[in-house]
């Protein structure tokens, strides 16, 4: 074993850095003939794309650069640099402040509780910084913008601290997500919208195709057109506004990206503490419905920074089929806990509803809750092909062989 920690560093050099940086500016920092950005590039070993054609008539334009954290940093310097020169060539005489992009899924965690995180960074660097409202987001613009004031050196530490937070959080999603990505095989999580699109730590995965390991032909979620599935979730009853945004906006919009129906039930009394969210789509939309509800908890901090956002689901199975989910003496519900590392939980003495069903309780963090959702779903799904009537004629089904 060369290196155990090689991962690391390999993902944190991965997400790219983005900034605003204003439209008057652009020339400067491209120089003539490209001069000045292709000596920024050279010396900071970097690749930079400034993206002129974007939001044309903008009064901001931005700028990615990829490279090391270090390489990012110092070319977010220099271009500093060139903008504070240009300003005074020019005499323009307000401030610039430096303005990073940075994707949603990572904002909540760079604040911290209570804002500790960023009040730390502010008093570390002798700096200010604000950022962009939620409101201000939509399903193609899902960064946020944080402001930086202070002096160029300042400014300059502060987006090392900044980015050092949104790596490390970018980083812990990544090793989630390669952790279970095999374990929810066909799953497209391209569509996900939980990293910056294109971001190179997923490779093609994240713009393209499905991701690696991940075969067309074993799909979990079959070819076609899968089955619709109903997921009761409950949440914090305080995060409800949260989950609709102002209104309304929130939730239609993730209804629409998840492609999912989304309502939240009404309170079952006063003093309840938990609200029902109920999720109608095919197990895709129910990933991405349930991912973005996790997260939106994890941003809005009504869990802790260190504390991993676990919530409760109910799915309802047929009576018939809830023996099957429990297995002889329980080794069906263990086995299944023990791989999802999920809590799963058939209550005994249910009184199935006006649909012959049952009600399966699965608690756990996200990726558990879907892994358990997608075992069960399975178990169903191999219970209806057993029911369904034999073939008369054509072709039979293979045998297993006995051994």
């Amino acid at each position: 074993m060369a290196n155990v920690k090689k991962n690391r560093p390999k993902l944190q050099s991965d997400i790219p850095l983005r900034i605003l940086v204003p439209t008057q500016f652009v020339g400067a920092i491209i120089g003539k003939e490209g001069a000045t950005i292709r000596n920024i590039t050279k010396q900071t070993h970097s690749k930079i794309d400034i993206h002129r054609k974007e939001n044309a008539g903008a009064a901001e334009k931005p700028i990615t650069i990829h490279s090391t954290p270090e390489g990012c940093s110092n070319a977010c310097t220099t271009i500093m640099e060139i903008m504070q020169k240009e300003a005074l060539d020019t005499k323009f005489t307000e401030e610039i402040p430096l303005k990073i992009l940075a994707h949603n899924n990572f904002v909540g965690r760079l604040i911290g509780k209570e804002g500790r995180n960023l009040k730390k960074i502010e008093q570390d660097t002798g700096t200010k910084i604000t950022i962009s409202p939620l409101q201000d987001l939509t399903l193609y613009n899902p960064e946020r913008t944080i402001t930086v004031k202070g002096s160029i050196e300042a400014c300059a530490r502060a987006e090392e601290e900044v980015m050092k937070k949104v790596r490390e959080s970018y980083d812990s999603d990544m090793a989630a997500m390669n952790l279970q990505s095999n374990l929810i095989p066909g799953l497209n999580l391209n569509a996900l919208g939980l990293f910056p699109s294109g971001a190179p730590g997923m490779g093609p995965s994240m713009s393209s195709g499905p991701p690696p390991g991940a075969h067309g032909g074993c799909s979990s979620f079959g070819q076609g057109h899968p089955e619709s599935e109903t997921v009761h979730l409950f949440i914090p009853a305080l995060a409800v506004g949260a989950i609709i945004g102002k209104q309304g906006q929130h939730i239609k919009q993730l209804s629409h990206f998840a492609g999912a129906s989304i309502k939240i039930a009404p309170a079952e009394g006063m003093d309840a503490k938990q609200r029902m969210v109920i999720i109608i789509g095919p197990p895709e939309a129910q990933f991405k419905a349930q991912c973005r509800i996790f997260g939106k908890l994890k941003e809005e901090n009504f869990f802790g920074p260190k504390e991993e956002v676990k919530l409760e689901a109910h799915i309802k199975v047929p009576s018939f089929a809830a023996g099957r989910v429990i297995g002889k003496g329980g080794k069906t519900v263990n086995e299944l806990q023990n791989l999802t590392c999920a809590e799963v939980v058939v209550p005994r003495d249910q009184t199935p509803d006006e649909n012959d069903q049952v009600i399966v309780k699965i608690s756990g963090h996200f990726f558990a809750c879907q892994l358990a959702q997608r075992k069960i779903q399975e178990i169903l799904a191999q219970v209806r092909r057993q029911q369904q009537p034999k073939p008369t004629s054509g072709a039979q089904p293979p045998q297993p062989r006995r051994k």
